[in-house]
């Protein structure tokens, strides 16, 4: 083979190898980018809006329900466990399984509307629809009645020991500690349902990036047992856990429950998932959100 064919067949080899570098298939990104995370946070708001009343107020009831599982779970698993660290662990993963089991089956939890509703109206809807917001009153009463109703059946079945409720005195003692600082305790519950909820609302955050069952437990799994060991005030959380405790002492009324924890916590609940989540970061991504809050900047 003469030089010059030789040199041709090379610089041929080369064109066909640069060719096929570059059209290596690349692996696709395994989660979504935050502007697309907040996008589907208010498809999802929409998405819920739409439902017949009647299916959005069951699919409310299971969270609720949910909520009390993961209640009785995070007990279960912590159930006399001394060392600290590992006691919140395991407090946290047993409250995790509610949390996935609303995440995944798109169950309506309040916390977690507080996050998907606000997205929809700063960037897709009328903040005055009444509609909004007799959904949100709705999906809180049937958080409520859900919760209530599994602690209600598990009472009835007498399935768990009395070390159970041992330790379900001491979290409620926990949760109600508040009561005994006045007005300042009540200002420090909302404060705590503020953190609370800014970090289910970075659960929702993770889940909704990513794209397998996995990611999405896992997502779900690390905030939660951030607000668990820090007692974070979470009304929706605590719905299962006061729903058993009317039922197995008398130590706390329900209408303790309701004003000294409940109430605050909602109102620090809506901030921390409406402003902290939901309005920063679609301040935030607002360019690059097809949205009546952002406009897509146009190429040329």
């Amino acid at each position: 083979m003469s030089e010059e064919n030789k040199d041709e067949m090379e610089h041929h080899e080369g064109e066909t190898t640069d060719s096929n570098s570059s059209e290596i298939d690349r692996p696709g990104r395994q989660f979504y980018i935050p502007s697309q995370i907040v996008d589907e946070f208010g498809e999802k708001g929409r998405d819920h809006l739409r439902q017949q009343f009647g299916s959005r107020f069951l699919l409310a009831l299971t969270a609720g329900s949910f909520m009390t599982f993961g209640a009785i779970f995070s007990i279960l698993l912590a159930e006399g466990v001394e060392t600290q660290g590992v006691f919140y662990l395991l407090s946290g993963l047993g409250f995790a399984a509610g949390y996935a089991m609303v995440f995944i089956s798109g169950a309506v939890l309040f916390t977690e509307i507080n996050v998907l509703l606000p997205s929809y109206l700063f960037n897709k809807a009328n903040l005055m629809k009444v509609n909004i917001y007799k959904f949100w009153a709705s999906t809180y009463i049937g958080n409520i009645i859900g919760a209530f109703m599994v602690a209600f059946l598990i009472e009835v079945s007498g399935s768990l020991n009395a070390e159970f409720y041992t330790e379900l005195s001491s979290y409620l003692d926990k949760k109600m500690k508040f009561m005994d600082h006045g007005a300042m305790g009540w200002f420090e519950v909302v404060v705590s349902g503020v953190l609370a909820n800014w970090l289910i609302g970075m659960a929702a955050f993770l889940t909704t990036a990513a794209r397998d069952i996995t990611g999405k437990i896992l997502g779900t799994t690390l905030p939660v047992i951030l607000f668990v060991a820090g007692n974070f005030q979470h009304s929706a959380a605590n719905m299962g856990y006061f729903s058993m405790g009317v039922l197995a002492s008398d130590k706390y009324s329900w209408y303790e429950y309701i004003l000294f924890n409940l109430i605050p916590a909602s109102i620090g609940n809506l901030i921390g998932g409406g402003i902290l989540v939901s309005l920063l970061f679609s301040y935030a991504y607002k360019d690059d959100i097809p949205t009546s809050l952002g406009k897509k900047k146009k190429r040329n």
